[in-house]
C-alpha cells in the first residue's frame, strides 16, 4: 500500500484526487495529512517511499503559482496528473435547515467559487478556514449548531453531517488539476517510458529578441505541442522570468530530440517530470 501526502485532512479534495488517480491502477493508498504544501514536499523528501499530490491549477481560480516554485526547488519529479471535477455542498449538523444557519465556514477559494449562492443567503456570517474538510470536521466534533461548511459530499458524509444542497458552485465547469510527485532517488522508473506522452519543464531565457519564439518554433518542428505556459519573475533578478511549460507529444524520441535542440537556446532548463497525460 502506498502512502500519499496531501495538503489538508481526510475528506479534502486532495484526498479525493489521490484516490481517483491510484484507483485507476487498482491500488489502495494510505493518506498522510499535511498542514500545507511545503509540508507535503518535506514528507516526500523525508521518506522516499511517500508520494505527494499537489494542486497546480483550477479552471476558475487559475494557477497556484507558489506550487510551481515549490516543485522546482524541491527536486521532486512529476510522475502523473489527475483532474477532479470540484462540486461543493453545504453541510450542517443533522436537524439544521438553511433558515437556521448563522455562520458558514470553508476555504477562501471554495467560498469564492460559491459566491452567487452565498449572496442569496441573508444574515449569515462568512468565515474563512484552512480547508473545506477541516471546516466540516470542526462543526461535527464541536457540535456547532447554526453552523454550516462548504465542502464535498464525501467530506460531509465522512464526518456525519447532512447535506442541505449540493452543486452550489457558481460555475459548474469547475475542475482542478493535480500533480503526483515522487522522490527521484527511489521512484525514477515509476512511469513506463512507452506510456510517456507529456512533460513539464522549466527554463529561463537570455535577453535577446525573439528568444521565446525560437524555442517554440523548435518544439513545433518536432511535433511537440504546448498545453500550458506560465511565466514567473525570478526573485532578485529584475525583469527576468522562469517559464514553466507543459508539453505533449506522440513520439518520445522526437520529444527528446526537440528538447536537445532547444536546450542551447535556454538557460537552466530542467525537466520537472515526464509522465502520461490525463484522459
Amino acid at each position: 500500500m502506498k502512502t500519499v501526502a496531501i495538503q489538508g485532512i481526510a475528506g479534502a479534495y486532495h484526498e479525493m484526487a489521490a484516490r481517483k488517480f491510484f484507483r485507476r491502477n487498482g491500488e489502495n493508498i494510505e493518506i498522510l495529512p499535511c498542514e500545507n504544501f511545503r509540508n507535503v514536499i518535506s514528507e516526500v523528501k523525508r521518506d522516499p517511499k511517500t508520494i505527494g499530490i499537489m494542486a497546480i491549477e483550477n479552471t476558475i481560480a487559475g494557477s497556484l503559482l507558489q506550487n510551481y516554485e515549490l516543485i522546482r526547488e524541491s527536486d521532486l519529479a512529476v510522475m502523473g496528473e489527475e483532474k477532479l471535477h470540484i462540486t461543493h455542498s453545504i453541510a450542517t449538523l443533522p436537524g439544521e435547515t438553511l433558515d437556521t444557519i448563522k455562520e458558514i465556514n470553508s476555504h477562501p477559494i471554495a467560498l469564492m467559487q460559491c459566491g452567487e449562492y452565498l449572496d442569496k443567503l441573508s444574515d449569515v456570517k462568512i468565515v474563512e478556514g484552512d480547508d473545506t474538510a477541516s471546516s466540516a470536521k470542526r462543526i461535527a466534533e464541536k457540535k456547532l449548531k447554526k453552523h454550516a461548511a462548504i465542502c464535498s459530499r464525501y467530506a460531509a458524509e465522512l464526518y456525519g453531517l447532512q447535506v442541505l444542497e449540493e452543486g452550489i458552485e457558481t460555475n459548474k465547469r469547475n475542475f482542478t488539476r493535480f500533480l503526483i510527485l515522487v522522490n527521484r532517488k527511489t521512484n525514477n522508473d515509476i512511469v513506463d517510458e512507452q506510456e510517456i506522452n507529456k512533460a513539464s519543464i522549466v527554463f529561463n531565457l537570455p535577453h535577446t529578441e525573439g528568444s521565446l519564439s525560437k524555442v517554440l518554433t523548435i518544439f513545433h518542428f518536432y511535433d511537440i505541442s504546448l498545453t500550458k505556459i506560465q511565466s514567473l519573475p525570478i526573485i532578485g533578478r529584475e525583469w527576468e522570468y522562469l517559464f514553466y511549460v507543459d508539453l505533449t507529444f506522440k513520439s518520445i524520441l522526437k520529444y527528446k530530440q526537440g528538447l536537445d535542440a532547444a536546450r542551447p537556446l535556454t538557460r537552466d532548463l530542467k525537466i520537472l517530470g515526464e509522465y502520461t497525460e490525463w484522459k
